[in-house]
């Protein structure tokens, strides 16, 4: 992973999905929202200025060269086919909680303060997706689901190369017991304990478990906790302090293909 800041201090931590694919995870870093937001908050549904937040996600447009489609998220496993770029730039393109594309003329990004952001491409085949994993989304099966769709538009599981970004750990996520126990009956690998010894889950360990079950072995983690690290957004953190807070995104572009150039013909070498 490196950091890129080409548009007004803007960060994004950068996935490295293949050489058609441009891919990353928004910090805190950049933006013009102000306090409590402050930052490059890219969430329009808490209680920041939304023209500050549409302004964010033009900086975050700038970045990925295209427009950026966003979706209402609801922590299932909806996923939507994202056929070109959002009508209206900066607002939902639909009710779901991952996005998957073929075109170029669109970036997909998910939202999140404390949920994984999961990005998937597959090079080859040209299909990549954002999917939001919250505990409902991992549960529920989104990030499989984002993977049956793409095998649906000709992605192969063996060719897939997923990024998993910044996320609240399992030793901070602390639940109830019978909450953990649960989720564990349905993702066995997300069962933790909290630093202080007390039941939790780690959800990004259990997407990283569920990939694998699924065949994709090409996975990049962004081991950042977002409850612990200031340059990221937690609302876990955010409501503790009795505050609120504004929202990251994961997200995946493919880049245009480079041309395909012919090779040189025995006429094309007598006439160099």
């Amino acid at each position: 992973m490196s950091s890129s800041a080409p548009q007004a201090g803007l960060e994004v931590l950068e996935a490295g999905l293949g050489p058609s694919v441009r891919a990353g995870f928004t910090t805190r870093a950049g933006g013009v929202s102000v306090p409590p937001w402050d930052g490059l908050n890219l969430g329009l549904a808490v209680g920041d200025d939304p023209d500050r937040v549409r302004r964010n996600r033009e900086l975050l447009a700038q970045w990925a060269g295209v427009p950026v489609a966003f979706a209402t998220q609801v922590h299932g496993r909806d996923v939507v086919v994202v056929d070109g770029p959002p009508a209206d730039r900066t607002d939902s393109v639909a009710v779901a909680d991952a996005l998957v594309t073929t075109r170029t003329d669109v970036a997909l990004a998910v939202l999140v303060a404390d949920c994984v952001p999961v990005l998937l491409a597959d090079p080859e085949t040209r299909v990549v997706a954002a999917v939001h994993a919250g505990r409902g989304g991992l549960v529920a099966g989104v990030v499989q689901a984002a993977l049956d769709v793409m095998t649906d538009l000709g992605a192969r599981l063996d060719r897939v190369v997923a990024a998993v970004g910044p996320s609240i750990a399992g030793r901070s996520y602390e639940v109830p017991a019978d909450l953990r126990d649960a989720v564990a009956q349905v993702v066995p690998a997300s069962s933790a304990t909290t630093s202080w010894g007390t039941p939790a889950l780690d959800l990004a360990f259990g997407v990283v478990a569920g990939l694998a079950a699924a065949g994709v072995h090409r996975v990049h983690r962004v081991d950042r906790d977002t409850f612990r690290d200031p340059g990221l957004y937690s609302h876990r953190r955010a409501t503790a302090a009795g505050t609120t807070t504004g929202r990251s995104c994961g997200i995946v572009r493919l880049l245009p293909a480079a041309p395909r150039v012919a090779p040189p013909t025995s006429e094309d070498a007598l006439l160099a």
